[in-house]
């Protein structure tokens, strides 16, 4: 099991060094069994050529009593390979599995951007992305939520975010951790059964284990595998779509050319030209808004009022004030 782990590990490598052929990598770590397994096998593989700098980081939500001691017994393993880490404290506690998640990536985005490195790497598994289809499920996510927990994403021009742990299991991590009698430090945090992912881990995932057999998890994989492939293929025409229906000089769609598209390509255009100008991920509310008024618009001027932005539609083109 361990040699396996190791395929996977660097194959995962190998595809993200035809991204990036020099990687500069920020690994963001835990202390669980997932991030102290990745942890050694970036160490390993870290004596190649193809790693030109490596720093450990650490989000502490302060959600444990004992979190000053996991951060020293993180500080001496990280100082036992001799790199170095760099530990985040969150200053306002919040319970929401969500806000955590957000202000984790914020952290870690501004961090790699501020010390140019073009990799952020997670201790993210199989496992992991079981657990996370199922939250985003019940939250009523898109496809695009779904299917998010890849291999590799492109954040921005300059940075990726890797996940080289995403084709093992937890049962793998577990494995080689005890293999080698590795430093795991279990966290309590994990236990609280006040959070969905926690949930999910250990009431719904058994139940569907013990009641409709463990092939129930590889058949869930797989149609995590074939919905992607899907989701990239809806994601690319809707890239298309809209470098030929935005305005060469404004910010501005021609909504004539949007509306002869199926639904889901509308939707997903208008997500693109919302996030890409304003950094703002369309409600399912006034997505519903517009696409009423591309459908049932004449040559007048319709404004559509959301947050502070006037969206208008007027002829033929979408605009903002």
């Amino acid at each position: 099991m361990t040699i396996d782990l190791y395929k996977k590990f660097e194959n995962s490598f190998h595809e993200q060094i035809k991204l990036t052929p020099k990687l500069s990598i920020v690994v963001a770590i835990s202390g669980g069994q997932d991030s102290i397994c990745l942890i050694n096998l970036i160490e390993n593989i870290k004596r190649t050529k193809y790693l030109l700098k490596v720093e450990y980081i650490y989000i502490d939500h302060q959600w444990k009593e004992d979190s000053k001691y996991h951060i020293d017994h993180l500080i001496n393993l990280v100082n036992s390979f001799k790199q170095k880490i760099s530990i985040y404290q969150i200053k306002s506690i919040t319970s929401s599995e969500y806000k955590a998640r957000t202000i984790r990536y914020q952290i870690l985005t501004k961090h790699a951007l501020t010390y140019n490195y073009n990799t952020i790497i997670t201790a993210h598994t199989n496992t992991d992305k079981i657990e996370t289809f199922f939250q985003l499920l019940l939250r009523g996510s898109s496809l695009e939520g779904i299917t998010s927990l890849n291999v590799s994403n492109q954040l921005t021009q300059e940075l990726f975010i890797f996940r080289p742990l995403v084709r093992a299991s937890r049962l793998e991590t577990a494995y080689f951790c005890r293999n080698f009698s590795l430093p795991i430090w279990s966290d309590s945090s994990n236990y609280n059964y006040n959070t969905y992912r926690n949930r999910i881990r250990y009431e719904i995932i058994p139940y569907l284990n013990q009641y409709f057999g463990t092939q129930i998890i590889n058949n869930l994989l797989s149609f995590l595998s074939i919905a992607n492939i899907e989701n990239e293929y809806i994601k690319q025409n809707a890239l298309k779509l809209y470098l030929i229906a935005r305005h060469h000089k404004y910010i501005a769609l021609n909504y004539k050319l949007i509306r002869k598209q199926h639904n889901t390509i509308q939707i997903r255009t208008l997500y693109i030209f919302f996030y890409h100008n304003f950094n703002k991920i369309l409600s399912k509310e006034i997505i519903h808004t517009i696409l009423y008024h591309f459908n049932n618009h004449l040559n007048y001027i319709r404004i559509i009022k959301w947050h502070e932005l006037k969206i208008n539609l007027y002829f033929s083109w979408l605009y903002i004030n």
